[in-house]
């Protein structure tokens, strides 16, 4: 029996078990965002689309399509020999490019030809976009925000994760940004996704929660690093109950010093960083960082730039009217797992009324 092309959205059709997702876009394209769990085999490379466009709007559409079927024909082919060649009749994949248009209409033809059922994603990955861009404004409508809220270094993050190892529902903000949300905040391995990404790593968060039970979330500003909260998700935060976590100084200097260990062990970077915050301190201050940063005084250099600038500039933000008024008020005395698996406790152990 031959194969054949059936049309599909999104969501999917229920009932349809795909074998694979294929996004058949160029890796760049890939890379800005894709559905989770496709792989990328793309029928023309980054170059290669470059200069099918180049011809197209510079020579002749009509050279463009020839020059372009070219390759195609050829991408595809490496593609069968390399992946598919070993698939068995009751290989099922979705099919998809940017648009639904001609890149993966080519892949499907091909591979329907063969004699597979070949699923075809109307629309593309917009289809998809706007999907999750639409979604993620539903799900956060329904979904109930429990925010921690507190100073720098305080543990909010640990404590999330105490939260997530007891079995609650949590929102890591930091993790899926690739940033700690500060100014020394960047990752020194991963970057950050492109902002389309990051949304797509919400869209499927929010699809693993529970509407009926709290989700536990970081209070953040409405910018991570250089992601941007989606707006409907930063306004509910600022309406959610409110648990404020607090440590003192030396405690939250002593544990982000080991924190950010691997950071510090860059002192270029570390000295870049604080030229940054010129315009916000004297000179005299930098410099006196600056120098703490060349002692490998880290310890210390913690502790002054939470005294100086994180407590002075970032208290907690329901100060300045961003976030509701704490509901409740703990204190971490030391960030060993036994006081945070308390803490996480007491803040699952109180009930919230939104």
């Amino acid at each position: 029996m031959g194969g054949f092309i059936q049309k599909t959205g999104f969501p999917f059709e229920p009932g349809i078990n795909f074998s694979e997702i294929i996004d058949v876009r160029a890796p760049s394209e890939f890379a800005e965002d894709h559905i989770s769990g496709a792989i990328n085999l793309p029928v023309l490379n980054d170059a290669e689309r470059i200069e099918i466009g180049t011809i197209y709007k510079q020579e002749s559409p009509f050279i463009a399509r020839k020059l372009g079927a070219a390759i195609v024909s050829r991408n595809i082919s490496e593609h069968i020999n390399r992946h598919f060649i070993d698939r068995e009749k009751d290989y099922r994949p979705l099919i998809h490019c940017w648009r639904g248009g001609q890149r993966s209409e080519s892949m499907a033809t091909v591979l329907s030809s063969i004699g597979w059922h070949v699923y075809f994603l109307e629309g593309g990955y917009r289809t998809y976009r706007r999907y999750v861009i639409t979604e993620i404004e539903s799900r956060v409508s329904r979904l109930n925000f429990v925010v921690l809220n507190g100073l720098t270094g305080a543990g909010k993050t640990l404590v999330l994760k105490k939260l997530h190892e007891l079995g609650e529902q949590v929102l890591d903000l930091e993790g899926l940004a690739c940033h700690k949300g500060s100014v020394f905040g960047g990752d020194p391995h991963n970057p950050q996704p492109a902002q389309k990404r990051f949304e797509s790593l919400l869209f499927n968060e929010f699809n693993r929660f529970d509407d009926d039970r709290p989700v536990y979330i970081e209070a953040e500003s409405a910018k991570i690093g250089k992601l941007n909260l989606p707006n409907p998700l930063w306004q509910k935060m600022k309406v959610s109950p409110v648990i404020e976590l607090n440590s003192p100084l030396e405690c939250r200097a002593e544990y982000l010093t080991e924190d950010y260990n691997e950071w510090l062990s860059d002192l270029d970077r570390v000295l870049e960083t604080i030229d940054r915050l010129k315009g916000f301190h004297p000179n005299k201050q930098l410099v006196e960082w600056k120098q703490m940063a060349k002692n490998r005084n880290w310890k210390d250099l913690t502790a002054s730039l939470l005294a100086e600038h994180y407590d002075r500039r970032y208290r907690p933000a329901n100060a300045e009217g961003n976030f509701q008024s704490p509901c409740r008020k703990l204190v971490i005395t030391n960030h060993d797992d036994s006081s945070l698996q308390t803490c996480a406790e007491q803040v699952r152990g109180f009930e919230i009324k939104a």
